[in-house]
């Protein structure tokens, strides 16, 4: 089959062309039409590939280097952070450890004041009481003589103020004290040992005026039984005619 084409400037006649070259024109139109299309995408592929540096298709799928640095400073910080909380709880311990020990030390040193204290007033009371007395009156000073102090020497206490009646009535003796001062002499245990001091004005038929002195007495007390006078010193200086 062959196709008439008719040129109507320049071959009035007609002319026969064949099918093969019509088919071969069309199929040089489709192409050329098609080509642009086909161009145009292998050359955006082209250009996106070019546009991607090597280097970051090489960190795709890889954490930014300025997240990792942040990620490790803050490692850090925490880290620092739970030094520090340990820091603080074993500095913690190590105070309330010596504050136990300094706190038992000032107590027992408290405690041991406290104690001394107790010891020299009752040794100044004891020999306050102790000084005075009154030949009309012996019963009475009996009894301040052997006041807190324990069975046995309370005793011989009894004893020795029976012997010195028989100075302290033919003398018309007569006396008052007031305390001074007691100091701790010693102490071991449960034992305490006081030195009381006290005033002592004397009267009696060789000094009907008075007589101003100081008396001393050494008081033994144990702790352990509930401060009981274990042992006196002195008696006989406090009763010694002037």
């Amino acid at each position: 089959m062959s196709t008439k084409i008719i040129d109507t400037d320049t071959h009035p006649e007609t002319r026969e062309v064949p099918d093969d070259t019509r088919d071969t024109a069309s199929a040089t139109e489709d192409a050329s039409a098609a080509t642009p299309e086909e161009s145009n995408d292998d050359t955006a592929e082209t250009d996106t590939n070019e546009a991607t540096s090597p280097a970051q298709r090489s960190t795709k799928g890889r954490t930014p280097v300025g997240t990792r640095v942040l990620r490790g400073r803050r490692a850090l910080v925490v880290s620092a952070v739970a030094v520090v909380v340990v820091a603080l709880a074993i500095a913690t311990g190590i105070f309330a450890y010596l504050y136990h020990d300094k706190s038992n030390e000032f107590d027992a040193v408290q405690s041991s004041a406290a104690d001394t204290a107790h010891a020299e007033k009752i040794a100044l009371d004891y020999a306050t009481g102790a000084a005075q007395m009154g030949y009309q009156d012996l019963d009475a000073w009996n009894k301040r003589l052997t006041a807190g102090t324990s069975p046995e020497l309370a005793s011989k206490l009894t004893n020795a103020s029976t012997a010195m009646q028989q100075v302290i009535v033919p003398l018309q003796w007569n006396s008052t004290a007031s305390p001074i001062a007691a100091q701790l002499k010693s102490h071991d245990g449960n034992t305490y040992v006081v030195t009381a001091f006290v005033s002592v004005m004397t009267k009696n038929a060789q000094a009907p005026d008075g007589v101003q002195s100081t008396a001393s007495y050494t008081v033994t007390m144990d702790s352990s039984k509930n401060w009981l006078i274990t042992d006196v010193g002195g008696l006989d200086g406090a009763v010694a005619p002037k």
